[in-house]
């Protein structure tokens, strides 16, 4: 993948990284409709936070070296917090679920 462009439809990583990269694909789901249509989720990729939308979305990130991700929803009582931090290595895919009667996020 170069290093200068990602590919279309992926939102590029824009920390300083000059070796190789790959494509993280999160999938990001959630039983609860009402939440779907009103919070969105929050995915951090190396600490830097993207406010994106319900469904799947692709990340670059690097290949060469871990990569800490996290996804939350923000609201007035809503955490749903999952963590991982990803070995090095090629693409992968990686889904996230919310339950919310226990308000806990999962990643998998």
């Amino acid at each position: 993948m170069s290093e200068q462009q990602a590919p279309p439809g992926v939102i590029p990583y824009v920390e300083f990284h000059t070796g190789e990269r790959r494509v993280l694909t999160v999938h990001l789901t959630s039983g609860n409709g009402m939440l779907t249509s009103k919070v969105p989720p929050v995915v951090s990729i190396d600490g830097r936070q993207y406010v994106v939308y319900w469904g799947s979305v692709s990340f670059e990130v690097p290949a060469d070296r871990a990569v800490h991700l996290s996804v939350h929803v923000e609201g007035a009582h809503l955490g749903q917090a999952a963590t991982a931090l990803l070995p090095p290595g090629g693409a992968l895919a990686l889904t996230y679920r919310t339950d919310f009667l226990s308000g806990v996020g999962s990643l998998g």
